[in-house]
């Protein structure tokens, strides 16, 4: 009886052991899943070629608005930024018969890249046919990223989203 015993609970520790191993092993292929990504994050924001897709607008003094398609990007590269997102808010100097969405494409000025613990911080001005944009990014490592935008005829605009590298073909354009 007392071998049986015996040899049950060497079992037990046996099994024990390789279930812990295995999540040790779980948790370093995450931590390097993680870094990983966050290397891909670092090496876009120092390319200056990223595109952000929004997935939730928060306009000022209003609710969350979820984007039930991906269709809202952002598109930033240091020689041509083009942006499509819709706008909820308030506009002061809208054209007529416009379709009120954030639409423009410039060259971006006064661009300015901060790394801090967690995050990083783009700033950059894009001045489109009709208006002045001020963008102002918060980019996670994991790829999560908040957009600011200001602009002279709108009230100011926040996105949520991700940010990703752009298509082989939108390189190309």
């Amino acid at each position: 009886m007392k071998t049986k015993l015996s040899i049950l609970l060497l079992l037990l520790c046996f099994l024990n052991i390789s279930v812990s191993a295995q999540q040790k092993s779980k948790k370093e292929l995450k931590a390097e899943r993680e870094l990983q990504k966050q290397k891909e994050i670092e090496a876009l924001i120092d390319s200056k070629n990223f595109v952000f897709e929004a997935q939730k607008v928060t306009p000022q003094g209003g609710r969350l608005i979820i984007l039930d398609y991906n269709t809202y990007f952002l598109k930033f590269n240091a020689e041509k930024t083009t942006c499509d997102l819709p706008f909820f808010g308030r506009g002061y100097n809208v054209g007529y018969g416009s379709d009120g969405g954030i639409k423009f494409e410039g060259t971006p000025e006064n661009i300015k890249i901060e790394k801090k613990s967690k995050n990083y911080r783009v700033r950059a001005t894009v001045k489109g046919k009709d208006d002045v944009y001020d963008l102002f990014f918060t980019i996670f490592f994991d790829g999560g990223a908040t957009l600011s935008v200001n602009s002279n005829n709108r009230a100011p605009i926040s996105y949520d989203g991700q940010i990703s590298a752009p298509k082989a073909e939108e390189d190309k354009k």
